[in-house]
């Protein structure tokens, strides 16, 4: 009994190592753990009294918690039951296939790499390539918006920079959770997305099963107050133009909206405009894809490298300029309460087709909305005065002329148009000077015309205030879009 046992030093290592984890597993990190969620919770309550609208609970529960408490929705359970019935497979086969997608769309949202990675590259990579510009604001309806409330903020979609700038300019408002595609599932640009707040969407799925729990988290999400982003245009812009609503998010949000509820849900009508955008080429040429093919976005690394590499020698030289204004405008927000409640409709009693007809009536009514506070910039201005003078050269006289009349046909109809320095000439010289850096409008002895060539691009600049030039009988009302009385110092974010 008290002899020695002679054990090698790598067991003893490995015994003292093990010890040691085991203290580390059962005493110190769930001391550490508690401490940091704890501290975590404080910074969060303080960051919610900064925030205009809160960040609720529902964003902050542990991503496997949300997994588990959306596999084991009863909705959720009954269509894995529905599905596995009608395909013949093993239910626990389907389950599995659930947990994935569920596990794919649920973010894991993070306050720290939100507000303090992802705010800060979006103002630097915004202030990078852009002159950002607040347009118009009705303040005085979105300070009335209950911080509690499901926002959802609704944006036309022209780039995917609107992303990045849309959350730089709501950084102050709260954290925005965005449906993002496919194209965003690339191994290093994930995790920040999913910690971002942003949810994986399968844009073209017809898998009845994937779309029922997508439907569900987006359900659970809207009831439980996270705050939104939508694109109801379903993609970007291909021609400059609005294009007709796509409801699939829409009617996840809304379908079992209860009037009488302890939440309403209000929707922020945002309108964006670039005097460039980055992806306007790839855009314009994928509009020319013949009807019936989807269309192609080819990605080229060597046209990206020539841009950064051309941007950076006319740095060098001090010959670089930002891609002119980027605006961004919020409309009067829409009470999905008092919305129903003038129409006298209940969406939770009404038949599919009824239903589907009024979520298409709001999608159409949130769209026009949209279209209202989209601003009017330099080159879509200039843009919009070449295409109608159908290719016929103008003067420089001619060319200004015809932009002070678009502009004072816009203001009168209440319209936002970013006038730099409140100088029309010096907006004209902006967007002229833009438009001819990329060749895009040429001069010629004094004159200006359209390069042929470009013909497209043109187009889609001058389409992206084309809504807002139709004949006012056309127009669906837009609320409250006239400017907000503000200083040219308090418009500028950048």
């Amino acid at each position: 009994m008290g002899g020695e046992v002679t054990l090698p030093l790598w067991s003893v290592v490995l015994l003292v190592l093990a010890a040691a984890l085991a203290v580390l597993d059962r005493l110190l990190i769930p001391s550490v753990r508690w401490a940091l969620r704890r501290r975590a919770n404080r910074a969060i309550d303080e960051l919610n009294t900064r925030l205009k609208i809160h960040i609720q609970p529902f964003k902050l529960t542990r991503r496997q918690v949300l997994v588990d408490r959306l596999l084991y929705d009863p909705e959720v359970l009954a269509v894995v039951d529905q599905y596995a019935h009608e395909t013949n497979e093993p239910r626990e086969v389907v389950m599995e296939k659930a947990g994935r997608y569920a596990r794919e769309i649920i973010p894991s949202f993070s306050a720290y790499t939100y507000f303090k990675v992802g705010t800060r590259l979006a103002r630097r990579l915004s202030e990078l390539l852009y002159r950002v510009r607040l347009g118009y604001s009705d303040d005085e309806a979105l300070r009335a918006v209950p911080p509690d409330d499901a926002v959802v903020f609704v944006i036309n979609h022209r780039s995917n920079m609107d992303y990045v700038l849309v959350t730089y300019i709501a950084a102050t408002s709260s954290a925005l959770s965005y449906a993002v595609g496919e194209w965003a599932q690339v191994w290093g640009l994930r995790g920040l997305i999913r910690s971002m707040g942003a949810y994986f969407i399968r844009r073209n799925s017809g898998d009845p099963l994937y779309r029922r729990i997508l439907a569900r988290y987006v359900d659970m999400a809207t009831k439980a107050g996270v705050v939104q982003a939508v694109f109801p245009e379903g993609g970007l812009t291909r021609d400059g133009t609005l294009r007709p609503p796509k409801l699939g998010l829409l009617s996840y949000m809304i379908s079992n909206f209860d009037p009488v509820g302890q939440r309403d849900v209000v929707f922020i009508p945002v309108g964006l405009n670039y005097d460039r955008v980055l992806e306007d080429r790839v855009l314009t040429a994928a509009a020319g894809t013949p009807a019936g093919e989807a269309p192609r976005f080819r990605f080229s690394a060597l046209v990206l490298l020539r841009y950064l590499g051309k941007s950076i020698w006319l740095a060098l030289r001090g010959r670089w300029h930002r891609n002119g204004y980027a605006c961004v405008s919020f409309g009067t927000p829409l009470s999905l309460r008092a919305y129903l409640s003038r129409r006298g409709v209940d969406l939770r009693t009404l038949r599919p087709e009824t239903r589907s007809a009024e979520i298409d009536l709001l999608g159409r009514k949130l769209l026009d909305a949209v279209g209202a506070v989209v601003p009017a910039l330099p080159v879509s201005l200039v843009s919009r005065a070449l295409v109608e003078a159908a290719g016929a050269p103008l003067t420089a006289f001619e060319l200004k002329g015809r932009v002070f009349t678009l502009i004072t046909d816009l203001e009168s109809r209440g319209n936002y148009v970013h006038v730099p320095r409140h100088d029309r000439d010096y907006a004209i010289n902006v967007g002229l000077r833009m438009l001819e850096m990329r060749h895009i409008v040429i001069e010629e002895q004094g004159s200006y015309r359209a390069n042929p060539a470009d013909m497209a691009l043109l187009h889609y600049y001058a389409n992206s205030i084309a809504h807002l030039l139709a004949p006012l009988a056309e127009r669906a009302p837009a609320a409250a879009t006239r400017p907000a009385s503000v200083t040219p110092s308090d418009a500028v974010i950048a």
